[in-house]
């Protein structure tokens, strides 16, 4: 009895599989590229801590610090950062049940002379989140943590937004 005809077939399947993937374009996510080399990116907010780390990761653009901001090639504007909840189901006596989280953010890019690259755009992220008054303090805790993961999602969406600009 032949062992390796099992073991050769195994091979030559994952080999097909192989060619079928590079054949169909498939490609592990990159690193995206900008169409400038420098950024800066104003103010001190969690969503500015967030979109500073994705573009560290990125590793293909350097951050220029907000005081020396006239020195980058383009400058990322958070214009406002809109929380807010909505109450999406009750019970019979009136108490809330459930809620929707919102994050918005308006961006813009611009250069340090004041030309337009990417006009005011809005982000949004929404979350829902069942409540309940006896763990109030929980709950509370599990909103900031929605709010960190909407942030970081709106900063990802950001970076691919950056990457769509094709010129200064």
């Amino acid at each position: 009895m032949n062992r390796s005809f099992p073991r050769r077939r195994a091979l030559l399947a994952g080999a097909a599989a192989t060619l079928l993937l590079a054949g169909c374009g498939f490609q592990l996510r990159r690193a995206p590229d900008f169409a400038f080399k420098s950024l800066a990116v104003p103010g001190k907010s969690a969503y500015v801590v967030a979109l500073r780390r994705q573009f560290r990761a990125a590793g293909n653009v350097e951050l220029i610090p907000e005081e020396e901001k006239e020195r980058a090639e383009a400058i990322l504007d958070v214009l406002s950062e809109t929380r807010g909840s909505a109450v999406l189901s009750t019970n019979s006596s009136g108490q809330v049940r459930e809620l929707q989280l919102r994050l918005t953010m308006r961006i813009r890019l611009r250069t340090p002379g004041g030309k337009e690259l990417l006009g005011p755009i809005v982000i949004e992220q929404s979350r829902d989140i069942t409540y309940n008054e006896t763990a109030a303090l929980a709950k509370e805790s599990e909103t900031e943590l929605l709010y960190r993961d909407m942030q970081a999602d709106i900063a990802q969406q950001t970076l691919r937004r950056l990457a769509a600009v094709k010129s200064l």
